[in-house]
């Protein structure tokens, strides 16, 4: 895959965690930001 492809992919992967998170007030910013490095990291 393209790396084009794959940012994408990991954008709307990172606005659907965003959604569930933000449907949840459960988890903090705090959880937000490790949750942002993880999937940075993982791509």
């Amino acid at each position: 895959m393209n790396r084009t492809m794959t940012s994408l992919i990991s954008l709307g992967a990172g606005a659907l965690m965003y959604r569930m998170m933000s449907q949840n007030d459960m988890l903090n910013r705090r959880n937000m930001r490790k949750l942002r490095r993880r999937v940075r990291r993982m791509f």
